[in-house]
This record gives structure tokens, C-alpha cells and sequence, in this order.
């Protein structure tokens, strides 16, 4: 099956965090399920690091080559549809990644594994 990850479980994965839910860990570490990283969270991270609010002690393009590749995540690029469906969501989440997030997990039937039941709201299928 295939699962998006929310940005944080993303980093909460690759620092193998105890926030990381047991069954997200779990969907994650299933060898049979494909996990995708969208570019929305890359471009998240990108801004939160200039920004100082998260520290990645290597180059950027490095530490995310690296982690999707360690991990066999995919990419998922944000397109056309994605973007269309976020007016069609409800405004209720102001997050703007966390709004590509739900659009693209609704668009293509792929649950999100994140903590925050905000997302779900947006008509994500939340998972944590």
C-alpha cells in the first residue's frame, strides 16, 4: 500500500524519535508498502532551515538524497491536481504544506501518517 508522510514523521523517522507512533513505525518499516515524501515537506524543511526553526547539520540536498534514498521513499511531486484540490478543501488549516499535504493525499487515495488531526479535518485519511 502506499502512505504519504507528514514532514514531521519524516524526521521523526530518520532520528528514530519515540514520538513516531507505534503504527506508523510500523506501516513505515513494512518493506511491502511504498512511503512517499511530497516535495511540499522538502520545500517545508528548506524554509524551516533558513528560517533556524530546524537544524540539519549537512547540505540540504545531501541529508534529503540521502534519507529517501537509505529508506527507499519516493518523491511525490506536487501537480496540477494537487494544487486544483486545495479549493476544494475546507479552509479550516491555515498550514499551507498541510494543505498540499491533504490535497495530495486525497487525490491520490494514499493515507497520511501524521500526528495532526487537523489534516483529517481537510478530508485526509489521517493515520497515527
Amino acid at each position: 500500500m502506499n502512505y504519504l508522510l507528514d514532514t514531521h514523521a519524516f524526521l521523526w523517522w530518520i532520528a528514530d524519535h519515540p514520538m513516531l507512533s507505534p503504527p506508523a513505525r510500523k506501516l513505515i518499516a513494512d518493506t511491502e508498502n511504498d512511503i512517499y515524501l511530497s516535495t511540499a515537506s522538502v520545500w517545508e524543511i528548506a524554509i524551516k532551515t533558513r528560517a533556524g526553526k530546524l537544524e540539519i547539520t549537512e547540505d540540504i540536498n545531501i541529508f534529503i538524497a540521502d534519507n529517501l534514498q537509505k529508506n527507499s521513499f519516493k518523491i511525490l511531486p506536487i501537480n496540477l491536481f494537487h494544487s486544483i484540490k486545495i479549493s476544494e478543501i475546507p479552509n479550516s488549516h491555515r498550514d499551507p504544506f498541510d494543505q498540499m499535504l491533504a490535497a495530495q493525499s486525497i487525490v491520490e487515495n494514499m493515507p497520511i501518517l501524521s500526528r495532526d488531526m487537523k489534516i483529517a479535518e481537510l478530508g485526509a485519511e489521517l493515520i497515527w
